[in-house]
């Protein structure tokens, strides 16, 4: 079977005069993930302006990844900025739902991770927290971000509780999941159409799925950090995968 094409986003860096033009750009674990799967990465320019050229782009693909990265804009979901509402990405989340909004149009599968899970929420209708140590006081600590003193991203840093009977348990294989944790925002409303099929200890959804048989499948925390020593996310890839090629 031909190996499945799947389209990922990639984010703007700005330009730093004197060193480098403006340029779209995307961690290489992403893409390694995929290609070790047996996907063929394929890497998306932000061009929400020219939805011809992305309507092209989509009919080409078999499945949609998003990744990690700056916060989505508040304005997507019709909330005012918080004050530690960080860096965000115009570019980035426009064309993000244009292609998710192709995907639940036509079933294509989509497999969502960390900020993947927020701009999917908001797609469908969802809100998130802007920042969960602050607007959730009973919230534990999610933000485990890489420091030059600790630089691992597979930092196990608490368990997630998946719920019976859904794909992402089927996935797993796991009742109790420990996960890595790089994330400040949330889902606080979570979008009609999407079930969530795992939480946090403190309640936090850690991930969520479709609900009409499309192969739609969003985590929180990053499993391509840990698919090389964890098989349940191994198979987070390779189930992805098997859908796209179908």
């Amino acid at each position: 079977m031909p190996r499945p094409v799947i389209g990922i986003a990639t984010q703007t860096l700005p330009a730093v005069v004197g060193e480098r033009p403006a340029c779209w750009i995307m961690g290489f674990r992403y893409i390694e993930a995929l290609r070790l799967a047996g996907a063929v990465p394929w890497v998306i320019p932000l061009l929400p302006h020219d939805p011809d050229t992305m309507r092209a782009i989509f009919e080409r693909l078999d499945g949609v990844f998003l990744t990690g990265g700056v916060d989505v804009d508040p304005s997507r979901y019709n909330e005012p900025r918080h004050p530690l509402c960080g860096t965000t990405d115009h570019d980035r989340d426009a064309v993000e739902i244009m292609l998710l909004e192709y995907a639940l149009e036509t079933h294509l599968p989509v497999l969502a991770v960390c900020r993947g899970i927020q701009i999917l929420n908001v797609a469908c209708g969802g809100t998130l927290y802007q920042d969960v140590s602050a607007q959730v006081p009973a919230a534990m600590k999610h933000d485990y971000f890489p420091t030059p003193e600790n630089p691992s991203r597979n930092y196990l840093a608490h368990d997630i509780s998946v719920k019976p009977g859904t794909r992402l348990g089927e996935i797993l294989g796991e009742s109790v999941v420990s996960v890595n944790s790089m994330h400040h925002q949330a889902i606080k409303d979570l979008a009609t159409g999407l079930r969530p099929s795992a939480f946090a200890p403190d309640g936090i959804i850690e991930a969520v799925e479709g609900t009409n048989g499309q192969y739609i499948v969003a985590v929180q925390w990053h499993p391509e950090e840990l698919a090389e020593t964890q098989p349940g996310m191994k198979r987070l890839f390779t189930t992805f995968i098997e859908a796209a090629a179908a």
